[in-house]
C-alpha cells in the first residue's frame, strides 16, 4: 500500500490530519491535499499526473525546424524576416514567427554575432567651463521633438549665451550638420565668435567614433579658434542651465502645438523675444538677458600658426594626409583643414588641428636607395625556374 492510500485509509477512519502530517513527515498543507483528492476521486486521483504542459506554443515541429535551417543554408545571408516569407508559402499558417525562426537561427548557431565598436572617443568628466563675460561661452542643443498639429516635426536648434543667459537662436532646422553649420555661420557674422562651445555628445555635434570625437560641424568650429567643451554621456546636468532653458520652452511653446511649421516657427520667435526682452531673471539680478548680453568687440576668426617643428598638411577631400609619398587616413570630417604633424619617431606622427590632439599615425620609412642598388638586393633577384 502507498504511502497516500494508508494516509487517505486511517483519515476516513476518524483519525485526525494535523497528527497524521507530523507522523507521515509531510506538511498540513499536503495532508489536506490528499484527503481532498481522495474525496473528490477516490484511489486513482491519488496517483501523480505527469507535470509536463499539455500544450507547448513555443515548441516547433521538426519537419519546419529543418525547413528553416534548409533554407538558412541555401541563403546564408537571409534573415528570420525573409526566412518567414519563403516558408510562409510552404506551412501556411503552421510557419513560426519571426522571432521563432531567429531563435531557432541562435540555437543552431547559425547567426554569427556581430561585434560591438567600442567609441574611440569618451568624455569621462565633466566640462569646467567659466563664463565671465558674454561670448564666453556658448551652449547649443537640440531640443526634444514634438508634431505640429499638422504632423510635422518640430526640433528646434537652440544656442544660448552661458553669461547673459541670452538666447541667440531657437530655430527649427535639420539636424544635419550642414544645416545647422549654416545656422552658425549667421550668429557669428551677427554676434562674432565666442571663446568656446560646450555640446553633450550627440550628432551633428560630436562623433565618437572620430578622432578626437570631432564631427565635420566641430572640426570647423575648431578651425575657427573656438575650445570644444563636450558633456559626459547620458548627463543633461553638465548643460544644466541649458535644459532649463528647454524646460520653460516645453511649457511655453511645446505645450500649444501650432497648425503647422511655419506657425510653430513663429511661435518660437515670439518666445525668444519675450525670454531675452521682456522676462527678468533672477539669475541676473532682475534684468533681462538683452540688458547682460552687450558684446562690445565681435571675435573674428584669425589664421593659426603651428609651431615652426611641425609639418603642415591640407586634408583631402578624403579625409587623407599626405606624407613622404604615402597617404594616411584622418577622417572625412577633417577634410580641407590644414592638419599639422609633429615628428614622434622613425614611425609615428601625432596629427593635430589646431590645438586639438587627433592622434598618432603610424608611418612606414622610406627604404633606402641603396637596397635597391645592392646586387643582392630581394628588389634584384629573379624567381628560380620551377624543377
Amino acid at each position: 500500500m502507498s504511502l497516500k492510500m494508508e494516509f487517505v485509509e486511517r483519515v476516513e477512519k476518524g483519525e485526525k490530519i494535523a497528527p497524521l502530517c507530523r507522523e507521515y513527515g509531510v506538511t498540513r498543507t499536503t495532508g489536506h491535499k490528499w484527503w481532498k483528492r481522495y474525496k473528490q476521486g477516490g484511489h486513482a486521483a491519488l496517483e501523480e499526473e505527469s507535470r509536463r504542459p499539455k500544450t507547448v506554443p513555443l515548441a516547433t515541429a521538426e519537419e519546419v525546424v529543418m525547413a528553416v535551417l534548409e533554407q538558412r543554408e541555401a541563403h546564408p545571408r537571409w534573415g528570420p524576416r525573409k526566412l518567414e516569407i519563403v516558408l510562409r508559402r510552404r506551412f501556411s499558417d503552421q510557419t513560426p514567427s519571426e522571432r521563432t525562426i531567429a531563435r531557432i537561427l541562435r540555437r543552431a548557431h547559425k547567426v554569427r554575432e556581430r561585434r560591438r565598436r567600442r567609441p574611440l572617443s569618451l568624455m569621462d568628466h565633466a566640462p569646467n567651463v567659466q563664463a565671465h563675460a558674454p561670448n564666453d561661452v556658448w551652449s547649443v542643443d537640440f531640443k526634444g521633438w514634438w508634431r505640429a498639429l499638422d504632423g510635422g516635426r518640430c526640433e528646434p536648434l537652440t544656442v544660448r549665451d552661458a553669461c547673459s543667459r541670452f538666447v541667440l537662436a531657437a530655430m527649427i532646422v535639420s539636424t544635419r550638420g550642414d544645416a545647422v553649420r549654416k545656422v552658425f555661420e549667421q550668429l557669428f557674422r551677427r554676434y562674432g565668435l565666442p571663446k568656446v562651445i560646450q555640446c553633450d555628445n550627440g550628432p551633428p555635434f560630436i562623433s565618437v567614433r572620430s578622432r578626437a570625437g570631432l564631427s565635420a560641424l566641430s572640426a570647423w568650429w575648431v578651425s575657427q579658434g573656438i575650445t570644444l567643451a563636450r558633456s559626459r554621456p547620458a548627463s543633461p546636468q553638465d548643460n544644466g542651465g541649458h535644459e532649463r532653458m528647454h524646460a520653460d520652452m516645453a511649457a511655453d511653446v511645446q505645450a500649444r502645438p501650432a497648425t503647422d511649421r511655419a506657425t510653430q516657427q513663429r511661435a518660437l520667435d515670439r518666445w525668444r523675444q519675450e525670454f531675452n526682452h521682456v522676462r527678468p531673471h533672477e539669475a541676473l539680478g532682475g534684468k533681462t538677458p538683452a540688458e547682460v548680453y552687450k558684446v562690445l568687440e565681435k571675435r573674428r576668426p584669425k589664421p593659426y600658426a603651428y609651431p615652426r617643428h611641425f609639418l603642415v598638411r591640407r586634408a583631402s577631400t578624403g579625409g587623407t594626409i599626405a606624407f613622404e609619398g604615402d597617404r594616411y587616413p584622418l577622417g572625412l570630417p577633417f577634410a580641407g583643414f590644414p592638419i599639422g604633424l609633429e615628428s614622434i619617431d622613425r614611425f609615428h606622427l601625432r596629427a593635430w588641428l589646431q590645438q586639438v590632439d587627433l592622434g598618432l599615425l603610424e608611418t612606414v620609412p622610406q627604404v633606402p636607395a641603396a637596397y635597391f642598388d645592392a646586387p643582392t638586393s630581394l628588389a634584384r633577384r629573379k624567381p628560380r625556374a620551377a624543377k
